[in-house]
């Protein structure tokens, strides 16, 4: 006859660990913006001329002188 096993309490051994990685890609924009700013320059040259014109005037005068009495004789040649 054959008897049966005897059964003694279990052996508990310590957990295995077994490790799962789940990955989510997160998309994070970085905004670098750039500005170019034209400036246009304008250069007023003020040129200043001065002409200057040159004139001349002969002036004449006359005098009438009246005088009383016989008249005095010229000088040759006149």
């Amino acid at each position: 006859m054959h008897c049966p096993p005897y059964v003694t309490a279990p052996i508990v051994h310590p957990p295995q660990c077994c490790v799962q990685h789940h990955f989510q890609a997160t998309i994070v924009p970085h905004i670098h913006p750039s500005h170019t700013m034209h400036v246009y320059h304008q250069l007023y040259e003020h040129r200043h001329y001065f002409p200057h014109t040159e004139s001349a005037v002969a002036q004449a005068a006359n005098r009438h002188l009246y005088c009383p009495g016989p008249m005095p004789p010229f000088p040759v040649g006149y």
